[in-house]
């Protein structure tokens, strides 16, 4: 019996300490995010992604033509600030194409997007030094990035329909 009237006893205190402790604090829920897409992932890629990346892929390189073979480099700190800014634009465009309403799923579309943010990222940082080898280089790493994701969600089995169908 001693034993019976201990655990009775516990129960009690238990039952008298939770009684007498707050509740616990309601989450608010989660407020729908403050921004509005104002473009479409297509017109997005061809308006703000693909200038941007011609400018880091056209700011390095070997031109041959009636003159001869030169190699060409941004010459001046304005542009390669303008080799920079690009760098900068399409990694930001990699987070632009995660948000709701324009990425395509959870998994493969985030994972390609992160990809692109990363080569991007890189790339900002050698044109910060001025280096024309390494941007060259990571121009390469991001049309390999742009050319995974196009592979599946512009052209393979993912495609992405036009927004206007083709006349």
């Amino acid at each position: 019996m001693p034993r019976c009237r201990s655990l009775a006893l516990l129960a009690l205190l238990v039952a008298c300490d939770s009684a007498q402790s707050p509740p616990p604090p309601v989450t608010p829920p989660v407020a729908a995010a403050p921004f509005k897409l104002s473009v479409t992932l297509k017109q997005m890629m061809a308006e703000v992604v693909e200038p941007a990346a011609n400018v880091y892929w056209e700011a390095v390189g070997t031109v041959t033509d009636a003159k001869g073979t030169r190699e060409t480099a941004p010459q001046t700190d304005s542009q390669w600030v303008a080799v920079r800014n690009s760098a900068t634009i399409v990694a930001e465009a990699g987070n632009l194409m995660m948000l709701e309403g324009r990425a395509r799923n959870t998994d493969e579309w985030m994972a390609l997007s992160r990809g692109m943010i990363e080569v991007a990222e890189r790339a900002r940082a050698v044109a910060e030094k001025h280096d024309a080898k390494a941007v060259f280089d990571a121009g390469a790493e991001l049309y390999e990035a742009c050319v995974a994701c196009h592979s599946i969600y512009l052209v393979g089995p993912k495609a992405i329909p036009p927004a206007i169908p083709p006349e």
